[in-house]
């Protein structure tokens, strides 16, 4: 069964200033943003096309096969100490990171395109969300009535959760 893929990299962004980024949905009420520079594809691809692992954290899905390469699957909001992902779901939204030669696989609610922001919108975290959060974060954008929280790929890669030996 092939994934399909949504296409980031080459939509029509309405506000042509500022740093790219990736929209998503962590959870009903959360959403996120990750940086284009980290982010390499969104797809969806089938809940059987991961295969996990025992005696894993329960935020680490297993591994998937992503153009070739091995890598390994993260529920992203588990991982945050949000609301994990439906397990009744029979396929999952994949957002592809890479951090230096890593790459990761987060597996999000959803996926809902690019948007672009000026760095001078991008405030400190602190004191507006969960204090567990703030370590993954770069900051927080305030849009209309949501908060947007813009993730650190290098410190989701580089979690202790993740590297627990």
């Amino acid at each position: 069964m092939n994934s399909s893929k949504i296409t980031v990299a080459n939509e029509q962004i309405q506000n042509h200033s500022g740093d790219g980024y990736l929209k998503f949905k962590l959870n009903r009420q959360t959403f996120g943003i990750l940086s284009m520079k980290y982010t390499q594809e969104a797809i969806v691809i089938p809940v059987e096309s991961i295969t996990s692992m025992p005696n894993m954290p329960p935020c680490i899905l297993g591994l998937m096969n992503w153009r070739s390469r091995i890598i390994w699957s993260i529920d992203l909001p588990e991982m945050l100490n949000l609301e994990s992902l439906d397990t009744r779901l029979h396929q999952y939204n994949a957002i592809i990171i890479r951090v230096e030669s890593v790459l990761l696989g987060l597996i999000v609610q959803e996926i809902i395109g690019t948007v672009r922001f000026m760095p001078d919108l991008i405030h400190s975290p602190v004191g507006q969300v969960a204090s567990s959060l703030v370590p993954y974060l770069r900051g927080c954008v305030m849009q209309e009535k949501e908060i947007l929280l813009l993730l650190d790929a290098r410190a989701i890669v580089q979690s202790s959760i993740l590297h627990n030996d």
